[in-house]
């Protein structure tokens, strides 16, 4: 089994970002931070939100995304005529605060704690794609594909502020286990399908 760490934290200000044929303030494109970041209530340092209602506040503080799905998304992207077939997309791309590897949508549960050396978050919900993954996709089905594929990645609560930085290991403590990651993004996308 791969060890459960910290690829890459990724941050990003509020800037302006072209979607659907208008520009809108997102923090969707994230880039990899050295070094540590402090980890605060509402989220990490240098991390701005545009609209808390979708990402940010105390139960969306920081988001968290599974490195093995980037695979698909580079492959996707290559069959859309975004970007070449051997174009890696670097980690926070997808808009994570946190790039992850051991970890996926099927073994993590709401209430679940990730223990890193310097901080603690506990997992709240999935993430809902909406136009401005299209935007950062380029391509105006990923956000489809994403409800499709169930690779949503998890929004986490800070628990206990302090520090993290890429390279560190965390371990999962798990919660309650009653609603799973992956069980809940299927029912929502169930519920948005049907309108």
């Amino acid at each position: 089994m791969t060890p459960t760490r910290v690829l890459s934290v990724n941050v990003s200000p509020v800037r302006p970002l072209a979607a659907e044929g208008r520009t809108v303030m997102s923090g969707i494109g994230k880039r990899a931070v050295p070094g540590d970041v402090a980890v605060r209530r509402l989220g990490l340092e240098g991390d701005d939100q545009a609209d808390p209602t979708v990402h940010g506040g105390l139960d969306k503080a920081v988001y968290a995304y599974p490195v093995q799905h980037y695979r698909f998304w580079q492959t996707v992207r290559a069959q859309a005529g975004v970007t070449g077939w051997d174009e890696p997309l670097p980690h926070g791309f997808v808009g994570e605060n946190l790039t992850i590897e051991g970890l996926d949508e099927n073994r993590v549960w709401v209430g679940d704690l990730l223990r890193f050396p310097r901080c603690a978050l506990a997992v709240q919900a999935p993430r809902s794609p909406c136009y401005k993954f299209n935007a950062v996709m380029g391509f105006s089905h990923a956000a489809k594909l994403m409800m499709q594929s169930g690779w949503c990645g998890w929004y986490l609560a800070v628990r206990e502020p302090g520090t993290i930085a890429a390279g560190e290991p965390f371990e999962l403590v798990p919660g309650p286990r009653e609603v799973g990651i992956a069980e809940m993004f299927r029912t929502a996308s169930a519920r948005h399908a049907r309108g």
